[in-house]
């Protein structure tokens, strides 16, 4: 149970993320039998009624994920709860964040069984559409515009709007994708569903982007709470990643109009890929966003924030560092050699100087910030040389430069053993007993999916693995690394230093993510119009080098 108390936080985030995902996958879902599939039913070809009960059955499968997720989310929450604030079961039953799940829960099953009716007749219809108001209602009931003293209606309701058309969009490329999949051999079908598609996900995407800035109106002051607060940075990573998916968006949209026009040329083909980077781009937004619940708006932290000379001071280009300090020196090390002394001086026991669990933040001081700030630096070395063997090899003038992917098992290493000094191997805390503290966790996660898609990446780049299926592995795990990473958060009691930590984060998942998408695309697309994702995915890591070689935590 301590252990679960230790890695709260991190867990509320990530189930919060895959909660707002299952939601999306049903409302877009209902969306898209309710707006396209059920209106082009008659005008296209006899399996259409198919593709009506395929897309019934993943609106089932979203369903029961979203009542698994809401049901752990639930349980760990309880059990928090009535551990550390001395409450009973029955005490939360009437907890806003309880109601909230079991109304989610309850209408997810509602869902699921009405979406095993086949006919769809126009009173399931209407349910489907209640409920499905009711699970974006109960999602909004645990955000910021619920806890807001003033002007929580209006905010509530900018919220559920911005919610359903992010579902709307991004929860119904995934029936759009089964639709095309479908009709791959019908242009007629085919140009049928773009076009439907594109004009709804256009208005999605306009009442998205229309409550999105009544909600950024509300939640944040002033252009200064953009860079200074955490809810600003994290915003704006947001509004970066939806940049890059209505750049998407509009080339499928040109797509579009071009099959519209009857123009067999058009690449269809590119447009299904297109959209498949837009689900994971959409997913990364997702985790931004359930990122943002877990720290207050940025219109009510008017102090502590951070200026513009104190980031261009932390920002600043440096000569790395590439000595570290001793380990003794070290905080915890040091602290618990004195411990020791004392100890054996006074003939009694020694005291751990650091317990993972505790509740107690990490102990730190110069030693240990120029320490991280080494590990840093040298890992940018790795990621530097990955990217640049990775453009040697694109090249095709350094065929040896394809074994670049084995950069990766060192920088795993070299992580595993410096990241946490204070953990094993170098520390005295032992390895499963230090997954207790949320940071040390998300490092030990960081460098085992940096070993995992690493040696994939290395057995298709020599032909070991020459399955497509296989080399999907380099892009998902980096574009889920760059994901994790919005979620990563640091123990500091300085709000100030964690954010300016936080804003060298940022970039770099940023980078994560659009590198993964981008080496997606390069293996996903045609032959002839795949080169530019090579280059963008390599280059990223380059960039991801440099801004790795000068980190700095002072």
């Amino acid at each position: 149970m301590q252990l679960l108390i230790d890695v709260f936080g991190f867990l509320s985030v990530l189930l919060r993320g895959a909660e707002i995902a299952a939601e999306s996958f049903v409302v877009g879902g209902i969306a898209y039998l309710l707006l396209l599939v059920r209106p082009l039913s008659r005008r296209l070809p006899p399996q259409w009624p198919s593709l009506w009960d395929l897309s019934r059955r993943w609106i089932r499968y979203s369903a029961i994920a979203l009542i698994c997720i809401m049901a752990i989310w639930l349980s760990i929450d309880s059990a928090v709860l009535t551990t550390t604030a001395d409450l009973s079961l029955f005490d939360l039953l009437g907890a806003g964040f309880f109601v909230a799940g079991l109304a989610t829960m309850v209408a997810a099953a509602v869902i699921f069984w009405l979406a095993h009716q086949r006919d769809g007749k126009i009173g399931e219809r209407l349910a489907l559409v209640l409920l499905g108001v009711l699970l974006l209602l109960s999602c909004s009931m645990t955000s910021h515009a619920a806890a807001r003293l003033e002007g929580r209606g209006p905010l509530i309701v900018a919220d559920m709007i911005h919610q359903a058309g992010a579902c709307i969009w991004i929860g119904g490329i995934p029936y759009f994708l089964l639709s095309l999949r479908f009709f791959k051999s019908d242009d007629r079908a085919t140009a049928a569903i773009v076009t439907r598609f594109s004009a709804i996900a256009m208005i999605a995407v306009g009442a998205l982007f229309c409550a999105g800035i009544a909600m950024g109106l509300a939640y944040i002051d002033s252009v200064a709470a953009i860079y200074g607060t955490a809810y600003g940075v994290m915003v704006t990573t947001k509004v970066a990643l939806f940049g890059i998916l209505l750049a998407f968006g509009f080339m499928n949209n040109r797509i579009g109009a071009k099959l519209q026009a009857g123009d067999r040329t058009a690449p269809v083909l590119r447009l299904r890929r297109f959209a498949e980077a837009e689900i994971g781009i959409g997913l990364s937004v997702f985790f931004a966003a359930a990122s943002l619940t877990s720290v207050p708006p940025a219109a009510d932290l008017v102090t502590d924030r951070v200026t513009v000379p104190e980031i261009v001071a932390r920002l600043a280009p440096e000569v790395p560092s590439l000595t570290s300090p001793d380990y003794e020196a070290l905080a915890i090390p040091k602290l618990q050699a004195e411990l020791d002394a004392k100890a054996a001086a006074e003939n009694t026991a020694a005291p751990r100087a650091y317990v993972p669990g505790s509740g107690v933040g990490l102990p730190m001081n110069a030693a240990d910030i120029l320490w991280s700030e080494y590990n840093h630096h040298w890992a940018g070395l790795f990621v530097l040389a990955i990217g640049l063997l990775g453009l040697a090899e694109k090249s095709g003038r350094a065929p040896w430069a394809r074994h670049w992917p084995l950069v990766f098992v060192g920088l795993a290493i070299f992580l595993t053993i410096r990241s946490d000094p204070e953990a094993w191997p170098l520390g005295d805390i032992g390895f499963w007993e230090s997954l207790r503290d949320p940071e040390i966790l998300q490092h030990r996660i960081f460098t085992a999916l940096i070993t995992a898609f690493g040696i994939f990446e290395w057995t298709i780049r020599t032909g070991r693995l020459k399955s497509q299926r296989a080399a999907l592995v380099f892009p998902l795990v980096t574009a889920l690394a760059g994901a994790l990473l919005l979620t990563h958060s640091h123990s500091l009691a300085n709000v100030k230093q964690e954010l300016l930590i936080e804003l060298t984060h940022v970039p770099l998942a940023f980078c994560g993510i659009v590198a993964g998408w981008a080496r997606w695309l390069e293996i996903r697309l045609p032959e002839n119009d795949r080169s530019w994702a090579g280059w963008t995915w390599r280059i990223c890591f380059v960039l991801v080098g440099l801004m790795l070689l000068d980190y700095r935590e002072s």
